[in-house]
């Protein structure tokens, strides 16, 4: 369905209620472990061996306890900051602090001690970070100013600061910026720049209002409403909208906007998922074009509540998202620690059928843990303790292949140019699918160029996913899988040249 008329954007100016006056100092102490929440870490870094089975080896994992959300992403003085919902007390979702890992390269990570714990405002929810360089908020000059959402009895906006280098936070004694009274779902701030207004922008999602609102600031503490964007199509609708990020991106010798949504449930495969609007952006309202809606980031079942790093080198939009799904994201057999982030992806804009689509590619930093390319006799892949697999396919061919294991686990992949899709099956046959009834999924999905003269697929393999994305960057499909043995190899396609990855670890 067309987004025709169906657009309703509405633009209110309103004052902010007044911010807390009381100083921010008091802390609520995280409870002590129990059984209700899993025992484990108490706020330092985890000692692992991680070599755990179902351990990835490429891709970012906390040593120990539940993740979720990627959250604050940014790059300043020279470092990829990475903080994410993140549970210190057990391996199951609760006392929702941010976690934090630190890179030089986006590959290999440093977990660093806990950033932030639950305060008298609440849980602390996602969020996003910017460095204040010229030290608008008064805080310092590159200071890192952390946005998130306070989850108490109900869910608000706060500020928090950082003067060293993105290690500790002092919460500003304004808080909560953005008050809430009424809405149950009100949440996860991202913050941007917006040089033709001359102001901060800050999107945030409304849930089951099924809406994102758009707020500016000229000193990032205080706010004012500009509009809400929403949709009339229902399939947009068909579950709760969180974790928004706009951004900016070149198009055809000028720019789009591109408007990420996180939804869940009503996904791409079930459960949860990220969908995408293409638009404008004046500095108040954001204007989607009339397109194909939804329109996904990623059609496998696990790349749910990605964003961006802000202040990215060369102007580049470097995604991650949390690679998992509510459906069973509390079952997945990972012990002692439970969720995984996908492998960082470059984001561009290109015309597809006459109309702007959103590719993903795995940034090129890979090339730091990766060997030669060689290639895979009989299918088989050595030597890595993950692999790319690279295939070249006519895409005008209907062929199925498979992406297993040496003990008959497997994934199957087909192409299927009437469709125009690159479908993946995760059954039975993927290895330990037992733990959760909805696990098994016949058919995740993503469209490719059937009139290309070649179809390029590269298959990234860990110890417990499978990612597959196009080379021109149009078809992504993220999938777990829990085999007994890792992936390694190939069947069903004549030639495959690969290369093995390194551990980050």
């Amino acid at each position: 369905m067309k987004l025709i008329k169906y657009f309703a954007i509405s633009a209110a100016l309103l004052g902010m209620a007044a911010c807390n006056d009381d100083k921010f100092t008091d802390v609520i102490p995280m409870p002590e472990p129990t059984e209700d929440n899993g025992g484990g870490s108490t706020g330092d870094v985890v000692a692992s061996s991680r070599d755990e089975q179902y351990r990835p080896q490429v891709h970012f994992t906390p040593a120990a306890n539940w993740m979720n959300d990627p959250n604050g992403m940014v790059y300043a003085d020279g470092v990829w900051h990475l903080y994410y919902q993140y549970n210190p007390m057990g391996n199951d979702w609760g006392n929702m602090s941010w976690g934090h890992a630190t890179s030089n390269d986006l590959f290999h990570w440093q977990e660093q001690p806990v950033a932030m714990t639950p305060n008298q405002y609440g849980d602390i929810f996602s969020g996003s970070a910017i460095q204040d360089k010229d030290n608008v908020a008064g805080f310092g000059s590159g200071a890192i100013l952390a946005f998130y959402t306070a989850n108490g009895e109900r869910q608000q906006q706060c500020l928090a600061y950082s003067t060293d280098g993105g290690m500790t936070y002092t919460q500003y004694e304004g808080n909560p910026i953005i008050p809430n009274t009424d809405m149950p779902d009100f949440r996860d701030p991202k913050v941007f720049y917006h040089a033709e207004s001359g102001q901060y922008i800050m999107a945030l999602a409304k849930g089951w209002d099924f809406s994102i609102d758009f707020w500016g600031s000229t000193n990032l503490k205080s706010w004012t409403k500009l509009s809400d964007f929403r949709v009339g199509i229902d399939r947009c609708n068909k579950g709760q909208w969180e974790c928004p990020d706009l951004i900016k991106l070149p198009y055809k010798g000028g720019e789009k906007y591109v408007l990420i949504v996180s939804v869940n449930p009503g996904g791409p495969a079930s459960g949860s998922g990220t969908m995408y609007f293409v638009g404008d952006f004046d500095g108040k309202n954001f204007t989607a074009d009339e397109l194909e809606y939804p329109a996904w980031i990623d059609g496998g079942a696990d790349n749910y509540a990605g964003v961006t790093w802000s202040n990215a080198t060369e102007g580049r939009s470097i995604y991650i998202g949390w690679m998992n799904n509510w459906n069973y994201a509390g079952a997945v057999p990972c012990n002692p620690w439970r969720s995984a982030m996908t492998l960082p992806r470059q984001l561009q804009l290109v015309e597809f059928n006459g109309a702007p689509v959103l590719t993903s590619q795995v940034v090129s930093e890979l090339d730091g843990i990766a060997g030669e390319l060689t290639a895979a006799t009989d299918g088989v892949c050595s030597g890595g303790d993950g692999y790319e697999m690279i295939v070249k396919l006519d895409p005008s061919e209907n062929r199925t292949f498979t992406i297993g294991n040496g003990i008959n686990e497997s994934v199957s992949v087909n192409v299927n140019p009437a469709a125009g899709k690159v479908i993946l099956s995760r059954t039975s046959t993927s290895g330990n699918v037992a733990f959760h009834g909805l696990f098994s999924i016949p058919s995740m999905s993503a469209p490719y160029d059937t009139s290309a003269d070649e179809l390029e697929l590269h298959i990234y393999t860990d110890h417990s996913s499978v990612e597959v994305l196009s080379s021109d960057g149009l078809t992504a499909i993220t999938s777990l899988v829990f085999p007994n043995v890792p992936y390694d190899r190939i069947s069903g396609v004549e030639e495959v040249s690969y290369r093995p990855l390194k551990t980050v670890w």
